[in-house]
């Protein structure tokens, strides 16, 4: 059956006014951009930040501040990699960019023992390189492509794996203090990404090291997740909400709260509580 094109067209801006809207949203919530900002986008040739760079673009054209968007891509030398795309693509957008040419590929390759996870690795080869570069074009704000899925699957991963409460922040300021991380699609799902890049027919370039890995964790995770929202809809939705409203006397992390000063009011102060909460339901009644 051939689907109807004003349907299709139809439902196809209600995804564009709904990414845009949560990009613009997430922007304003965490102050990610401001006037006269150096934007540097990290294009990693994905639907994750294909869908970012052109999100940032429209919103450019009507945001009520002005800001700078500049494209970076490292070249990792990869097997099989295709440099003829991006710059293509991007020429086509008369839009400026860098490719950076880092053979990250061999370091990994040579350090990691084959069948274990080689991503931690190689987002710190490439976050040391795109942080450097940054400085270098006195880019005031790094935009990375993560989502909302992204952000709560590292909570589970750093959770299950690594022992620790933590996901990634829409807005973070680098160990070293001279560069601020933006995370400007926080809010958006990545079933809408999809959807999103399958419509704008970006030119996907697959990554042939991690994304050829089996059994990764966040693999696994992914499929929890997955399942999860099968079976009870709308979990990862709240799973995220909880990310932004945190109780820390209600974990026991010492750091965050102060356990050890949390005491009983003492026996009078005890006897003065009492009398005022019985004279309160005294007038109610």
């Amino acid at each position: 059956m051939n689907r109807d094109p004003r349907r299709s067209k139809t439902e196809f801006n209600k995804l564009h006014k709904r990414l845009r809207r949560q990009v613009g949203q997430a922007i304003v919530d965490f102050d990610m951009i401001r006037d006269g900002e150096r934007i540097m986008v990290c294009l990693s040739g994905g639907k994750d930040s294909y869908a970012m760079l052109d999100i940032l673009q429209n919103l450019q054209r009507s945001a009520p501040v002005d800001f700078e968007l500049i494209v970076v891509h490292m070249d990792q030398k990869q097997p099989g990699y295709p440099p003829e795309i991006l710059p293509a693509y991007l020429d086509k957008q008369n839009i400026e960019y860098h490719i950076l040419e880092k053979d990250t590929y061999s370091v990994v390759k040579s350090v990691i023992p084959e069948g274990k996870t080689t991503c931690g690795l190689c987002s710190r080869l490439r976050r040391g390189t795109l942080y450097g570069f940054a400085e270098e074009i006195g880019a005031t704000r790094i935009a990375l492509g993560h989502h909302r899925d992204d952000i709560v699957e590292t909570l589970f991963l750093n959770m299950f794996f690594g022992g620790s409460l933590k996901a990634m922040p829409p807005k973070l300021l680098s160990d070293d203090g001279k560069n601020v991380v933006i995370r400007p699609m926080a809010y958006c799902k990545e079933a809408d990404l999809e959807r999103y890049a399958q419509e704008m027919a970006f030119p996907i370039i697959p990554c042939n090291l991690c994304g050829s890995q089996d059994n990764l964790q966040r693999q696994a995770i992914k499929k929890m997740l997955v399942d999860w929202d099968r079976q009870y809809p709308g979990r990862t939705e709240t799973i995220f909400k909880a990310i932004s409203n945190v109780s820390p006397s209600q974990l026991a992390d010492r750091d965050l709260f102060d356990f050890a000063s949390l005491n009983a009011a003492d026996p009078i102060q005890s006897e003065e509580f009492e009398a005022a909460f019985s004279r309160i339901n005294a007038v109610n009644l």
